[in-house]
C-alpha cells in the first residue's frame, strides 16, 4: 500500500518536534500535527516560563542580601502583570521556532487536531491521511482534584495566564510543580501554605534531600501541613476556605492544585487502532517505544515513564534514527533531574534508599552555609551527597540541594553515566572557591548503608 507519509507525529511538543525533524532530515516523508501550541507544555506553560518566574522570584531576596555586602538598596514591589507580559514575549519568540524547524527539515506541518481512524489512517482537522508509521507525542495535562469544591481551585496551566497574583495562596502537593510554584509565590511576597499527604516533600527523592527541602521551605517562610489532604474547599465571598483532614482550616485567596499530571490521550482514537492504554490513560511501550500495535509508537509524557522534557527529546531523536537511520545509544537509565525551588535540588542516579536495598554502600554527606550567605546572613544551607558502591567503588548517585545545583549536577551526570568511581572523584582537582569542589573533596565516609559486606572481604 502507498501511504501519504512514512511517519506521522501527533503532537508538536519537544519530543514530537525532534522526532519529526530528525526523521525528515533522514529523508522520510513526515507529517506533524499540533492542535494547541507548538513547543508543547515545556515552552508554553511549563519549564521555560516557570523558570523565568523562579528567576523573578529570587530578586527580592537578592535585594535583601545585598546589605550584607555593603549595598544600600530599598526594597521595591513586584509587578506581576509586567512579568507575565515579559514571559509572553519570550514564549511568543520561542514557540514558532519549533514549527520553523519542521518546515526547514521538509516536514509537512498541520495546525490541527489529529485522531486515529485505524492503525494507518488519521483524521487531521477533518482531512484523511495515511501513514506507514505513527508516533503519539501528545504529552500530559494537569490532574484536576476531585474533592468537594475542586472547581474553586486552579492548576499550573491557569497561573501562566493570570493578570494578578493573590496575597494568600494554598498549594496542594509536594512534587516538582507544587514546590516550584510555592517558592515562586513566596519569593514574590505572598503568604504560602503547603498541604501534602507525605511526612516530607518530594516523594521518591533521597531521604536527606527531602529533609533538607522541608527545612529550606520553612526558611523561606512557607508554612507546611504534612500528613494532610484537603477535605473540601468552600467559597467565602472572593476568598476560599480550605478544610484539611486533620480538622484545621486555612483562609486563602487562591487554592493551587499541583497533584500530578495525566497522559493526554482522551479522544485520540487509540481504541480504533487497537492501541493498549492503561487505566490512567497512559500508553505502555517497550524499550523501543513501540505500542501494542506494530508501526505505532509513543514517546514522552504520554507514556508516563520519565516525564522530563529532555527524555522526550532523546526518545524522539532515538526513535527517528532507529526507523530511518543508523541510530545511536542514549543514556536513559541514569537520568539527571532538577527541581527549581529556592534553593534548587538536582539529583542523578540512585538514592541511598534505592542503593541500600540492592547492595552495601558508603555515604558521603556534606552540609554547609554557602559562601554568599556567610555575609548575607540568610539562613540557607547547601547539602551534597554521594552514594558509592562498596563492591565496585562506583558512584551510584549524586544529590544536591543548594544554589546552582542543576548546573553542577549536569556535569556529575556525565561522570556517573561514564561509570566514574569515588577514586576518580578524589583524584580530581576542584575549582576554588566554589560549592562544586565539595563533590571532589568529600573524603571521609559519613556512614554505611545496606547489607553488611561478607566477612571474607
Amino acid at each position: 500500500m502507498a501511504y501519504d507519509f512514512d511517519l506521522f507525529v501527533i503532537g508538536g511538543g519537544s519530543g514530537g518536534t525532534r522526532c519529526g525533524r530528525i526523521a525528515a532530515g533522514l529523508g522520510a516523508r513526515v507529517g506533524v500535527a499540533e492542535e494547541r501550541f507548538w513547543g508543547g507544555t515545556c515552552v508554553n506553560i511549563g519549564c521555560v516560563p516557570k523558570k523565568l518566574m523562579v528567576m523573578a522570584s529570587e530578586y527580592g531576596a537578592m535585594v535583601q542580601d545585598a546589605a550584607g555586602f555593603g549595598w544600600s538598596i530599598e526594597p521595591g514591589w513586584h509587578d506581576w502583570a509586567s512579568l507575565i507580559e515579559a514571559k509572553d514575549r519570550e514564549v511568543g519568540r520561542l514557540a514558532p521556532i519549533y514549527r520553523k524547524l519542521l518546515d526547514g527539515a521538509g516536514a509537512k506541518v498541520f495546525d490541527a487536531r489529529a485522531e486515529l481512524v485505524d492503525a494507518h489512517t488519521l483524521d487531521v482537522g477533518g482531512k484523511r491521511v495515511t501513514a506507514e508509521r505513527i508516533v503519539i507525542a501528545t504529552g500530559g495535562r494537569p490532574a484536576r482534584p476531585e474533592f468537594p469544591g475542586a472547581e474553586l481551585t486552579v492548576v499550573s496551566d491557569d497561573v501562566f495566564a493570570m493578570n494578578s497574583l493573590p496575597e494568600r495562596i494554598v498549594v496542594l502537593g509536594s512534587g516538582y510543580i507544587a514546590l516550584e510554584f510555592a517558592g515562586i509565590f513566596a519569593g514574590l511576597g505572598r503568604h504560602v501554605e503547603l498541604v501534602y499527604r507525605q511526612p516530607l516533600p518530594l516523594r521518591g527523592f533521597d531521604g536527606d534531600i527531602r529533609e533538607a527541602m522541608a527545612e529550606a521551605l520553612k526558611a523561606q517562610g512557607i508554612h507546611q501541613h504534612p500528613f494532610n489532604v484537603v477535605e473540601r474547599v468552600e467559597e467565602k465571598g472572593a476568598a476560599r476556605r480550605v478544610l484539611l483532614s486533620d480538622g484545621s482550616e486555612i483562609a486563602a485567596d487562591m487554592v493551587f492544585a499541583a497533584l500530578g499530571r495525566g497522559a493526554y490521550t482522551k479522544g485520540l482514537g487509540l481504541e480504533k487502532a487497537g492501541v493498549a492504554v492503561r487505566e490512567d490513560g497512559s500508553i505502555p511501550v517497550d524499550e523501543a517505544n513501540a505500542t501494542s500495535v506494530p508501526g505505532i509508537y509513543a514517546i514522552g509524557d504520554v507514556t508516563d515513564r520519565l516525564n522530563l522534557t529532555p527524555v522526550a527529546i532523546a526518545e524522539g531523536h532515538a526513535l527517528a534514527e532507529r526507523l530511518f537511520g543508523a541510530g545511536r545509544d542514549w543514556h536513559l537509565n541514569v537520568v539527571a533531574t532538577a527541581v527549581f525551588t529556592t534553593p534548587p535540588v538536582a539529583t542523578v542516579g540512585l538514592t541511598e534508599e534505592e542503593a541500600a536495598g540492592r547492595e552495601a554502600v558508603d555515604i558521603y554527606l556534606s552540609r554547609f552555609t554557602p559562601m554568599r550567605h556567610a555575609l548575607s546572613g540568610r539562613p540557607r544551607k547547601t547539602l551534597m551527597k554521594l552514594v558509592v558502591s562498596q563492591a565496585t567503588g562506583k558512584v551510584l548517585g549524586a544529590h544536591m540541594l543548594g544554589e546552582d545545583a542543576p548546573e553542577i549536577v549536569q556535569g556529575l551526570s556525565v561522570a556517573i553515566n561514564a561509570g566514574a568511581t569515588k577514586k576518580d572523584f578524589d583524584m580530581t582537582v576542584g575549582i576554588h572557591p566554589t560549592a562544586a569542589e565539595e563533590f571532589v573533596t568529600m573524603r571521609t565516609r559519613t556512614r554505611e548503608a545496606g547489607p553488611a559486606r561478607a566477612a571474607a572481604q
